[in-house]
């Protein structure tokens, strides 16, 4: 028998469970399994957690960085945790890419520090993966702790010169198709789409909607506190509230006379309500309301004219979602469940039409991040045909000097003015003839509108989502 002791092994210790990370976990899990959206899921998991008394103001908003930048910058965090394992990312199971992804966010996003995000990832790994796979954690967030961003990022993307698109979409957390069509429908140089897509990955502000009539910002100013918010830039409804701020709490928003509304969307529905038309302004239409913030906007602003708004949502549930914003219109309104590609109205019943489409989405990366990644190219062949039926029962719908405002939260060129020159010239079939209306000055104060008739908003330009908005008269 050896004279030497046998080292006796270290006692097992539990992992140590760190509700801000594994909430952020869970929140990744349910955005991957399900197809959710993180400004879905995230909210009323932190309402839970505040509420069950584990989080306090500043877990909160860790959760939320934690979520939404490792959501932002997947495709780059992918790039680099390939050169980190030693198999191909598509082997490796999603939660423990999840658990890679939140520890590199971590080391290359934050200002945590290095050994504190590494440890945290690996308790995290241990908790939700087990000790097994946390070993895996540990050894790969210990190669990528090696080098910061902008040394991981001279590594895993070309030379600009090489591959402009591809080393834009790394660089800046953008898929290359998607840095291809910003830039196409941007136009100009390097400089202004770097500038859109750095403004993409940055947080937008929570913005507020006085509905007219009901409410106005100088009262949600008041309520919130003037060190706290400030007076929307182009929208005369618009309140915007520094960070942190909780429109729920706020008598206005809960009674409905207020709203969260990005000032994109609410210039889109104001600029419809002051268009020029000729003859009567008794009936407008909403024609795809949901979830309802501009039909609620519209119909604060028919009443205050005395007319009556139509509000048409396909989804039954998000017809709902549309009553609910619309619940306590000082003015005639109804909401109906109705397919906007066979409308159960009669041609020509409206004055005003507005037409927001369902679209890909792209103009509002900064709220939902996670759609840059999950979109595809094919996915604007499936949205064509649609909106170009819906803007022809658009037309359709409205009387002769009537207005229709053909909206769509996209600057894709495919789902913008495309779609507007191909009904006007009946591509799509369409058996009315219509005109355009310069949108530009009916958005009095806001600048770079471009040479028009249609309005292309821009994160960086602007501070809004990139809201597209054609105006035309129904001529014959």
């Amino acid at each position: 028998m050896s004279g030497q002791s046998r080292r006796p092994s270290k006692p097992y210790r539990r992992p140590r469970k760190d509700p801000v990370r594994i909430l952020a976990f869970e929140a990744l899990r349910a955005v991957d399994e399900r197809d959710a959206y993180a400004n879905l899921v995230l909210p009323p998991m932190l309402r839970k957690a505040r509420e069950s008394g584990d989080f306090d103001g500043r877990d909160a908003a860790l959760a939320t960085e934690l979520v939404y930048g490792t959501l932002r910058w997947q495709g780059t965090y992918d790039a680099i945790i390939a050169r980190c394992v030693d198999r191909p990312l598509r082997e490796v199971d999603p939660p423990v890419l999840d658990v890679l992804s939140l520890g590199a966010h971590q080391l290359l996003g934050t200002r945590i520090p290095t050994h504190a995000a590494v440890s945290a990832s690996v308790e995290l790994a241990r908790v939700v993966l087990g000790d097994g796979r946390a070993k895996f954690v540990n050894a790969v967030l210990r190669k990528i702790a090696a080098d910061d961003l902008d040394g991981w990022l001279e590594r895993v993307a070309p030379a600009y010169d090489d591959d402009p698109e591809e080393h834009l979409g790394i660089v800046h957390a953008h898929p290359r198709w998607v840095v291809s069509a910003l830039w196409d429908s941007l136009g100009g140089g390097r400089a202004g789409l770097e500038d859109l897509l750095a403004a993409d990955n940055e947080r937008p502000e929570v913005t507020l909607v006085a509905r007219p009539g009901r409410s106005t910002p100088e009262e949600l100013i008041e309520a919130v506190g003037e060190e706290s918010a400030l007076p929307g830039r182009w929208s005369p409804y618009a309140v915007r509230l520094a960070e942190g701020g909780e429109p729920g709490a706020l008598d206005a928003v809960r009674e409905g006379r207020a709203g969260v509304q990005d000032e994109g969307s609410q210039l889109v529905a104001v600029a419809l309500a002051n268009a020029p038309i000729e003859g009567a302004d008794r009936t407008w239409l909403d024609g795809c309301a949901g979830p309802g913030g501009k039909a609620a906007l519209l119909g604060a602003l028919a009443a205050q004219r005395g007319a009556r708004l139509l509000a048409s949502e396909k989804q039954p549930h998000r017809a709902r979602l549309v009553a609910r914003s619309l619940a306590g219109n000082p003015g005639p309104y109804e909401v109906i469940a109705a397919d906007g590609t066979r409308p159960p109205w009669r041609p020509g019943s409206f004055d005003r039409v507005l037409m927001d489409v369902p679209c890909t989405g792209l103009g509002a990366l900064r709220r939902r991040p996670e759609a840059r990644w999950r979109r595809r190219p094919e996915d604007l062949e499936g949205f064509a045909p649609l909106q170009r039926e819906l803007l022809r029962q658009a037309l359709l719908s409205v009387r002769v000097g009537g207005v229709v405002g053909y909206a769509t939260c996209s600057p894709h060129l495919a789902e913008t003015r495309a779609v507007v020159e191909d009904v006007l010239k009946a591509r799509g079939g369409a058996d009315v003839t219509a005109e355009w209306i310069d949108a530009r000055p009916l958005l009095p104060g806001v600048p770079a509108l471009g040479d028009g008739p249609d309005v292309q908003l821009w994160p960086h330009l602007h501070g809004t989502d990139a809201m597209y908005l054609a105006l035309l008269r129904r001529t014959a």
